[in-house]
């Protein structure tokens, strides 16, 4: 079949599996020129088809040749009707790992159940023994705690009073005001139950309730911070409670694993474009105005470049980890200078309609959202008939 975008507001309802496949070879091809990282060799990544959980998974495997084990939940192809992106990406990255002779294994399902996490840990017990490094890069608007089977829903609400701001909707370009209601009721318990640390927790006492940690083994947790523009509705706001709670519970795990002298840190990572960010009033427009600053000044990256350096300027650099006054690691340093902030700050006050495609790079913005399905990504022939259905071969 021939694969074309089709889009519903901030979402595209279809994936392309070929340019799927290239924007993973690209990324291992990054991490194959950056040389060797010497860091683990047995890692769990949860949450591992996109992202940075895929770009962590990449960089396991081939910067430091790692037997990995995915988990995810992705949405299979059917006849005439194409997989989520993330499935495309995980049935390449397993393609391209078996090439290399590296084990690698998936598990598709809900991984805030108690189901896949006694699956993922049969196969670890089965296959790996123990694990010495666990990814946490889970990103979802739900969640149903296995022990209560109360279902939490995420809000993403300034606390206290509305918010008002300027945002973009990238498609067409149109830079305009929008405002949030403030929480209320439930929603930051809520919020904090789906994106906050407790589920994290959960696996790191089951793999270790199991035996399956290694001495020394280190767990990451992803965060985000950014600037003053969009606190209000991130970092002050109910997403903002969340991500307290994950950095919290980064210092009761590595409690927790203190007879195995591992460690848990939460990485705060840059804003790039994902599809839960694409969705966050402001953020399009704050990315598009910091893509073209931190372009002109050399050091944009993407989610590949930023999980690269973190395992080798970070965690794997041979020397202790450094991390900030509040205990985390922070890759989201050149993005948070001040002479970078200060740039974005003035190009806020001045964006508009008319000269937004001049002063931000809402055309990169555009690509990298569109990338993240596997459309517009260089070297595919997207006029080319195109088999949707792609299997992952531990899977299917």
């Amino acid at each position: 079949m021939i694969i074309e975008p089709r889009m519903r507001g901030f979402i595209c309802l279809t994936s392309q599996p070929k340019g799927c496949e290239q924007n993973v070879k690209n990324q291992i091809e990054y991490v194959k020129s950056k040389g060797a990282i010497d860091g683990a060799k047995k890692v769990l990544v949860i949450g591992a088809s996109t992202g940075f959980g895929l770009a962590s998974r990449i960089t396991s495997a081939f910067g430091s040749n790692a037997a990995t084990i995915g988990v995810f939940f992705e949405k299979p192809p059917t006849a005439g009707k194409t997989a989520s992106p993330g499935w495309y990406n995980s049935a390449a990255f397993e393609k391209e790992a078996t090439k290399a002779g590296l084990y690698a294994k998936s598990v598709n399902g809900d991984a805030f159940s108690n189901e896949i996490k006694a699956q993922t840990l049969a196969l670890i017990k089965e296959n790996l023994g123990q694990i010495d490094l666990v990814i946490y890069s889970l990103a979802s608007p739900v969640r149903t705690n296995p022990n209560t089977g109360v279902l939490h829903r995420s809000v993403l609400k300034p606390i206290g009073e509305k918010f008002t701001n300027k945002t973009v909707d990238f498609h067409s370009g149109k830079v305009s005001e929008v405002s949030i209601e403030p929480c209320s009721g439930d929603d930051i318990e809520n919020t904090i139950a789906v994106m906050g640390g407790e589920d994290w927790a959960m696996w790191m006492d089951a793999l270790k309730a199991d035996n399956l940690l290694a001495p020394g083994a280190t767990t990451v947790a992803y965060s985000y911070i950014g600037p003053s523009l969009t606190e209000a509705v991130y970092r002050k706001g109910t997403i903002g409670r969340a991500k307290d709670h994950l950095e919290a519970t980064a210092f009761e795990i590595t409690k927790s694993l203190a007879d195995l002298d591992g460690k848990a840190y939460v990485s705060v990572n840059k804003a790039l474009v994902t599809q839960a960010s694409s969705a966050i009033p402001v953020i399009p427009l704050y990315i598009s105005l910091l893509y073209k600053i931190m372009k002109a000044e050399g050091i944009h990256e993407g989610c590949i470049e930023q999980i690269q350096r973190l395992y080798a300027d970070r965690l794997y650099s041979g020397n202790e980890v450094p991390t900030d006054e509040q205990g985390r690691i922070r890759v989201d340093d050149w993005e948070m200078r001040e002479d970078i902030q200060a740039k974005v700050a003035a190009l806020w006050q001045e964006a508009v309609t008319e000269n937004l495609e001049e002063i931000g790079d809402l055309e990169g913005y555009r690509k990298d959202f569109y990338n993240l399905f596997g459309f517009d990504v260089d070297g595919v022939d997207y006029a080319a008939d195109t088999d949707e259905m792609v299997g992952i071969p531990s899977i299917s």
